[in-house]
């Protein structure tokens, strides 16, 4: 799927099946649905849904909580806007 795709998928009503849970739960903040975007990524153990993580808590303005599960991520909070930080974040996990 192109980052293309993916954005235009966000108009449906639920995220398409392929993704990963970490792309689903970006899926769910593109919708504007927070809750539902932590609650996807919460619980998983790996690298990348930590950095999901980060950028939620980032967006809900926990700036501790966002650099905890940065480090937990192997990565320090950008100074770049948070929807450059969703595309970026995006890309790299569809690749």
């Amino acid at each position: 799927m192109t980052f293309d795709e993916y954005k235009v998928s966000i108009q449906g009503q639920a995220p398409p099946l392929n993704l990963s849970e970490e792309l689903k739960g970006l899926w769910w903040d593109g919708k504007g649905s927070w809750d539902k975007s932590h609650e996807t990524v919460q619980d998983l153990d790996s690298e990348n849904a930590a950095w999901v993580h980060a950028y939620l808590h980032r967006k809900e303005g926990d700036v501790w909580n966002a650099d905890y599960w940065y480090r937990r991520a192997g990565k320090v909070r950008p100074k770049v806007t948070l929807d450059e930080e969703w595309e970026h974040i995006v890309k790299a996990l569809l690749n």
